[in-house]
């Protein structure tokens, strides 16, 4: 946990543990993350299983030259599988990781293999399809909103508008933020911030500086409402507005 926080605290290739990856992949941007965060994410790390691609362990293999003894133990945690005795906030909160997680692993997939315009293509086909098979898998009800969208299907209501006004006041503050959760008619209604990261701005950036001109003009002619642009680091680009029994 250590050696994972000196490294996202400020990253440097001297400080990195994965050299060749920096050399490979250049060095990672600097991003904004809270030390307790990072420290629970070090520590999930270290005690799960970690989902990788099949050719990983060759990959690793490969490019250490056998040097790298290949690991990847540790407990097996099915994110699609609730416990009854988690509570409300806890259910919502996996409903929303688990599906950011298959969203994400899909679009990052799609950005390396073919590259940032084909990724808003993904965006515009797969995302509601990815999103409504994990709520089925999860028995939710699972929707991504905004109050600038991209999609004019995922316009925040007057409710859910209040809740991002809410967040960002609160991570525009610094300040600590929870889960809302409330519980009407025996059904639980949970809300969740999605907030950018370096990555977002390739396709929610400043147009022409952020955003490639060639991506712009795709984004432009699938979403021709769009207001999800003009985005920097670290604010809230919507919410996840999830219901459950």
């Amino acid at each position: 946990a250590d050696a994972i926080w000196n490294f996202v605290e400020k990253p440097t290739e001297k400080k990195s543990k994965m050299r060749g990856a920096v050399r490979r992949f250049n060095l990672m941007p600097y991003q904004v993350f809270k030390e307790e965060d990072i420290r629970l994410i070090a520590d999930y790390m270290y005690e799960f299983k970690i989902d990788e691609p099949e050719w990983f362990k060759k990959h690793i293999e490969e490019e250490s030259k056998g040097k790298v003894k290949y690991r990847n133990d540790g407990a097996k945690l099915n994110d699609t599988l609730i416990s009854n005795h988690q509570t409300p906030e806890e259910k919502g909160l996996q409903y929303a990781l688990s599906t950011k997680k298959e969203l994400g692993k899909n679009l990052m997939g799609t950005i390396q293999k073919k590259g940032t315009k084909e990724a808003v293509t993904f965006c515009n086909v797969k995302a509601y399809p990815i999103t409504d098979s994990m709520a089925i898998a999860q028995n939710a009800r699972i929707k991504r909103v905004s109050d600038r969208p991209r999609n004019i299907n995922n316009q925040a209501n007057k409710k859910e508008l209040a809740i991002i006004e809410q967040f960002k006041k609160s991570i525009a503050s610094n300040k600590n933020y929870e889960p809302v959760t409330e519980l009407i008619d025996g059904v639980n209604h949970f809300y969740y911030p999605i907030t950018t990261n370096s990555m977002c701005l390739q396709c929610h950036g400043e147009p022409n500086k952020d955003i490639n001109a060639d991506v712009y003009a795709t984004i432009s002619q699938l979403y021709p409402t769009d207001k999800a642009v003009g985005y920097d680091v670290n604010q809230v680009r919507g919410i996840w507005s999830i219901t459950f029994k």
